[in-house]
């Protein structure tokens, strides 16, 4: 039989192939000449064979029925058989496969080799697939190794005993007389593999954390050593003596300084140095500052240090990588709140970066730039963040113009400000604001009662010059319907009245119910206007004639509302000036989210007696509309988004809530979703006096290290329910429990079937998005019997 070709060869043969199908030909032919070579126990090109198999594995291409050759090349005394054998197990062979297992009695007897060269690929194969049963037969002898005084075997001694510890940790304290004197090697490689031992001990027990704090002083000074040394080349990166192992040793005192003072305070000085000595016109400089900044904010530093380290971070912001302006926004975010006056001597540079072209740290920039707002500066920040919210892309208007709310209406200087600022928002971005933004703004309107006249003047300038934004158009309905009167009469003082008749007005109202511009809820907020103007106005029967033309609209909701708005008219006409009059001051309920207002977007003239009650006013849910179909078939319901209305009290009586008051019932908590740290629990109530109705609170909660930021949770159950679901208290969930998000869910089951629901999880965590479907169906009996 002819002798196989060499691997160069083949190599040079497969980059001639012209086609996907011409390699694969080639490969296909080489495949069979191996097989045929291996069946024949051809011992003398077994390493070749197997060399070539590696290639085509590293192609893509199947090479399991290579495993037992490797073991055979392994077995043998001949190191370059070893070495192509050791590489194919790493390769070819994982622990889910048994025959792994067979190369224990090889690995052990190479890692008792007299040369250190075997010894070294046994510890490489050992460290890099060992299962727990091998590192379970084999820690003996790896512990020997790390203790010889052969500097090659002991670093590749010590990355095998991380390898060993990770998987089987009781094994931990076998290591530990080996280590005492790991950190006396002058050997660089020795010193770098023990710190990531150490690390990773550390990071693993409590008590080894406590046993190594000692350490401290004498990392310190190998530390100290480093940044002093001169020049050397077996070490120099970019001017800069061993970066590698000083990121190595800076992270390993982080985790010893964490909540240690004294341990804190010994290495306060050596971070100082290496803050201010370290060069950073290269990259490497920059890795270096930015672990020291991540340890010096991590321990319990000095508050000087701390302001260095943040300073480091605004140096930062100023360099042109891209990828370190990144990690300084990610950084100083994390910080911010500890070190809040530090960080807001950057406050000019963190706004720059809003202009970035980068999304990414345009998104930090943003966020950071919310975190830095307080009573001193809003007015500033806000102007720079309106402009960003004008000219940023869509996929920012969201988030940006939430945040723009929340800091309006914790910081306003006025009230006249805070209305301006969100009538800007709604004016500039009305289509990507939130749910609750309306009611929010319907509250803060009501409540000043001294701006009703501007207020109302500057909302019907707005809706003349732009009725596409809908949250604005519903806004301005509401204050048209509550305040027209002021409207028209002019009594505006904070700027020149306008001139306009109670006929434009309700021109304006009535365009707004024929534009295909207006959503069917803006249609509602518009006839409920007109409506409210009939006791305002004195053009009662063009409102009349108006409201009974909407009595056989298609659209049920409106026709539901003019039937009932004709029979106050009609039956109830002496209630009508009672039931429309202005709406009282709003009180701000307790609620979940810092900004939610639990209060109806104005939607609150009471039914006419005997009749169905008003419905609820639905908002536009496209995020969770987008869950379709995940049942199967065509019988699923969407999710209808929906504000919770409140029970005001007026002359005519009292509104009841359409889903009935509620009543705690003992029904079990359950846990719907537990996965990659996330947990979802369910909660439940009975609606009372409706017993068909379960009220289900969500409690998302997150036991990893970093938040899980944009969170939204979705949900559908089969045509036979009806499901609610009301805004979220916050779109993040907070790392290491420090918090959870809920959300209330309303279900209708009239039928009494066992509940069935599907959901659907979307969050970005660590900066990657996250997206998740599961499926509940173990709802406890009590929940829907």
């Amino acid at each position: 039989m002819p002798a196989p070709i060499r691997l160069r060869e083949l190599i040079r043969t497969i980059r001639t192939a012209r086609t996907q199908a011409e390699e694969r030909e080639m490969i296909q032919k080489e495949c069979a000449a191996i097989r045929s070579s291996f069946r024949e126990e051809d011992n003398t090109y077994r390493c070749r064979n197997v060399a070539k198999l590696l290639y085509m594995h590293m192609l893509g291409y199947p090479a399991h029925f290579g495993q037992l050759e490797c073991l055979k090349l392994i077995a043998s005394q001949k190191f370059t058989d070893k070495r192509i054998g050791y590489l194919g197990a790493m390769l070819l062979l994982d622990e889910r496969q048994d025959v792994h297992l067979l190369m224990t009695n090889c690995i052990k007897n190479d890692l008792n080799h007299s040369t250190q060269y075997v010894q070294g690929l046994a510890l490489c194969t050992l460290g890099c697939m060992g299962s727990s049963e091998m590192c379970r037969d084999l820690a003996g002898e790896v512990e020997k190794l790390l203790k010889t005084s052969n500097s090659y075997l002991r670093k590749k001694a010590a990355l095998c005993a991380v390898h060993v510890i990770r998987k089987v940790p009781e094994l931990m304290e076998m290591f530990l007389p080996a280590t005492k004197n790991l950190l006396s090697e002058k050997n660089h490689g020795v010193l770098h593999t023990s710190v990531v031992l150490l690390t990773e001990m550390c990071e693993r027990s409590p008590d080894m954390l406590l046993h190594f704090r000692k350490l401290v002083p004498q990392l310190v000074r190998i530390l100290k050593n480093l940044i002093m040394s001169g020049y050397s080349p077996e070490h120099d990166v970019s001017g800069i003596s061993d970066p590698f192992l000083q990121v190595r040793i800076l992270r390993l005192l982080r985790i010893l300084g964490r909540s240690d003072d004294d341990s804190s305070e010994a290495m306060n000085d050596i971070l100082a140095q290496v803050a201010t000595n370290t060069e950073t016109s290269k990259n490497v400089g920059n890795a270096i500052l930015y672990e020291t900044v991540l340890t010096i904010m991590d321990i319990k530093s000095e508050s000087g240090l701390r302001v260095l380290a943040i300073n480091i971070l605004g140096r930062f912001l100023l360099n042109n990588d891209k990828n370190i302006r990144y990690v300084a926004l990610t950084s100083l975010l994390k910080t911010v709140q500890t070190d809040h006056n530090a960080v807001q001597r950057h406050r000019s540079t963190i706004v720059d970066c809003l202009k970035d072209l980068d999304v990414s740290i345009k998104r930090r920039a943003m966020e950071l730039s919310f975190a830095l707002v307080n009573g001193n500066n809003i007015r500033g920040m806000m102007k720079e963040l309106l402009y960003f919210l004008d000219s940023c892309d869509p996929e920012f208007k969201a988030d940006c113009a939430s945040g723009v709310f929340l800091a309006a209406e914790k910081y306003a200087p006025s009230k006249r400000w805070h209305i301006d600022t969100i009538m800007r928002v709604l004016t500039t971005a009305g289509s990507y604001v939130r749910d609750d933004s309306v009611p929010n703004l319907i509250q803060l309107i009501t409540n000043s009662v001294e701006m009703h006249a501007y207020t109302v003047q500057r909302l019907y300038k707005a809706l003349l010059d732009d009725i596409s934004q809908q949250p604005l158009v519903q806004v301005s309905s509401w204050c048209i319907g509550e305040y027209g009167d002021l409207l028209v009469s002019g009594q505006c003082e904070e700027e020149e009245p306008i001139q306009v008749t109670e006929d434009e007005v309700l021109d304006v109202l009535e365009g707004l119910l024929v534009s295909n511009l207006s959503t069917p809820v803006t249609r509602g907020y518009s006839l409920t206007a007109i409506m409210k103007l009939s006791t305002r106005f004195s053009s009662v029967n063009r409102i009349k004639k108006v409201v009974s033309i909407y009595g056989s609209s298609i659209d049920v909701e409106l026709q539901q509302r003019a039937v009932e708005y004709n029979a106050l008219f009609k039956k109830y006409d002496h209630m009508r000036p009672a039931l429309l009059e202005r709406m009282p001051i709003m009180e701000k309920t307790a609620s979940n989210g810092p900004t939610e207002i639990m209060q109806t977007n104005g939607e609150t003239e009471p039914s006419v007696p005997d009749t169905k009650h008003l419905p609820l006013v639905t908002q536009p849910a496209n995020q969770a509309n987008d869950l379709l179909d995940l049942l199967g078939g065509n019988d699923v319901v969407p999710v209808i988004q929906t504000t919770l209305p409140t029970k005001p009290a007026s002359a005519g009586g009292e509104l009841l809530d359409l889903l009935g008051d509620l009543s705690l019932s003992a029904i079990p908590p359950m846990t719907a979703y537990s996965k990659n740290g996330l947990k979802i629990e369910f909660t439940f109530e009975r609606a009372n006096p409706n017993p068909n109705i379960a009220v289900i609170t969500i409690h998302a909660t997150n036991t990893t290290e970093a938040d899980m930021t944009e969170f939204v949770f979705q949900a559908a159950v089969p045509k036979t329910f009806q499901l609610q679901l009301l805004s979220p208290s916050s779109n993040i969930v907070p790392a290491l429990n420090q918090g959870s998000v809920t959300q209330v869910i309303r279900v209708l089951n009239p039928q009494k079937q066992q509940l069935r629901m599907r959901v659907k999880l979307t969050y970005t965590h660590k900066g990657s998005p996250v997206q998740d479907l599961a499926e509940v169906n173990n709802f406890p009996p009590q929940s829907w019997q």
